[in-house]
């Protein structure tokens, strides 16, 4: 069986979401998992994004293809029971063996948190700490002129070619916390990052909203020196996957699940005797 679900982690102590020899990494932490319910097989399993070494997700999407007795239901019991208390996993969706969520995106969602008032260590902890009051109108006025689809190499390292498609840039302030979402098909490495430093500088006053337009013109240059915001305030929210043509109706989606939980309990049964 092949399933997909929703990943959440603290990137706090991660070296990243992919796995890295001798590194902590959130792909590492669950594959340890379902080897340990496999029997010591390892289970593959593949993300929708790469997030970088102390990046966060609360939408983080993986699939994986299993093949031993434990059915969804009991399976994500199990993963959840045995994950570090870093990373939690939602419930586990039946889809097609072919099915791979970088290819089913069509939309990522990150939010970055600036905290802009007094010192507050619980707050910045999960957000970039900036005493002077950010100008939030300049910022969403330069974040504008990145809309659309660009070359956008200025802003990230590039694999392949720059250009991606950004559907939104918004920026809003809630009293001292300022949150900046950006919304794209796909995104380079430390991209986001980059973005908001941009927009920091901008809202700082030692830019214009026009520089960044200007940088886009200028794709082989890395925008405003390559500043890129630290991350621990950056937070994969949500990926978009596109409707798969196998998925089931409620009415087989409840069969199943009910078919799923009297497996689970014969497989519980001849375990027990």
């Amino acid at each position: 069986m092949r399933y997909r679900a929703r990943v959440e982690y603290d990137g706090t102590e991660f070296a990243g979401f992919q796995v890295q020899p001798g590194r902590r990494t959130v792909q590492g932490e669950i594959e340890r998992v379902l080897a340990h319910l496999d029997g010591g097989r390892r289970v593959r399993i593949a993300g929708a994004g790469r997030t970088d070494a102390g990046v966060h997700a609360a939408g983080q999407v993986i699939a994986f293809t299993w093949a031993g007795r434990l059915r969804a239901r009991r399976l994500g019991e199990a993963i959840g029971a045995l994950l570090p208390r870093d990373i939690a996993i939602g419930p586990l969706v039946r889809v097609e063996p072919d099915f791979s969520p970088r290819r089913a995106a069509s939309r990522r969602t990150y939010r970055y948190s600036i905290w802009n008032g007094p010192r507050s260590p619980l707050r910045e902890r999960y957000a970039l700490g900036l005493r002077e009051r950010l100008d939030v109108e300049a910022m969403q006025a330069a974040g504008d002129h990145l809309v659309g689809r660009h070359d956008l190499s200025a802003f990230g390292r590039v694999e392949g070619h720059g250009v991606r498609t950004l559907h939104e840039v918004r920026v809003r302030r809630q009293g001292h916390l300022v949150t900046v979402d950006v919304v794209g098909d796909a995104f380079l490495r430390q991209m986001v990052r980059s973005i908001v430093g941009a927009l920091v500088r901008v809202g700082q006053g030692s830019a214009r909203p026009s520089d960044v337009s200007d940088a886009l013109r200028r794709p082989g240059e890395r925008a405003f020196a390559g500043n890129l915001a630290p991350p621990w305030g950056l937070c994969l929210t949500r990926v978009t996957l596109e409707r798969q043509g196998n998925g089931p109706t409620t009415a087989d989606e409840i069969g199943s699940q009910e078919e799923e939980r009297q497996a689970d309990d014969q497989d519980l049964h001849a375990a027990s005797r």
